[in-house]
């Protein structure tokens, strides 16, 4: 997005076509993971409903918070998450998920809800904060909570990016050059990812979230 906004596109016209090229990266991962079999089709049936529903939520108030605020709080939580996860030297490296019970899928069902509203009407740093919230919630490795991370960011990008194109806000030409170089990069990752596990994914997960920092506190400033 910032890409697009550096080049002239107006702020709302450069979210939609972003969303339009993440929704074409997401379905290429997905497939990916899904082909595997580290998706929990039976959890992600109860936690899409929200996503959705937080997804039309966000998109509608895109414009009550200010980005510079945004980008503040979020630098600070994705610090926290990438802090917690390097000195937590074991987390997400075993899978040890047993079931789904009633604690735990309220849990999913308000993270689901909360980050399709955050994907609607911001985004980034979705992905690392639902990678995480699989892992502390369900006792997902950083393989399983990728693969589940990507159906809820699909879902949520998908609604997002349906409510953009109602309104118009999507620049076709440059949305599909965009979504095939995504698409290309999000299938190899994911292949590379389900072929080295999740002590591969770990460090590729810090040092995404840290880039995410840099990048958001470079906007802000700048």
């Amino acid at each position: 997005m910032p890409v697009l906004m550096a080049i002239g596109v107006p702020v709302h016209l450069a979210i939609g076509t972003n969303k339009f090229a993440a929704s074409a990266g997401c379905i290429s991962s997905a497939y990916r993971y899904a082909k595997s079999g580290k998706i929990n089709n039976d959890l992600l049936k109860k936690l899409v409903p929200f996503t959705i529903i937080g997804s039309v939520l966000g998109v509608r108030c895109v414009l009550s918070i200010s980005e510079e605020i945004l980008n503040v709080l979020v630098v600070v939580m994705i610090l926290i998450v990438a802090i917690y996860t390097f000195i937590s030297k074991n987390l997400g490296q075993e899978d040890n998920f047993e079931a789904v019970n009633k604690k735990n899928l309220r849990l999913g069902m308000l993270m689901a809800l909360i980050m399709g509203f955050y994907d609607g009407f911001f985004g980034p740093g979705t992905g690392t904060f639902l990678t995480f919230g699989f892992i502390k919630i369900y006792g997902y490795d950083f393989l399983h909570a990728s693969a589940n991370t990507k159906i809820l960011n699909l879902t949520s990008n998908i609604t997002s990016l349906l409510l953009f194109m109602i309104n118009g806000q999507v620049d076709y030409k440059i949305a599909i050059v965009f979504a095939l170089v995504m698409i290309m990069g999000a299938y190899v990752g994911a292949k590379v990812a389900i072929k080295k596990g999740s002590k591969m994914i770990k460090p590729i997960f810090l040092v995404m979230a840290l880039f995410m920092v840099v990048k958001l506190v470079y906007q802000t400033l700048v």
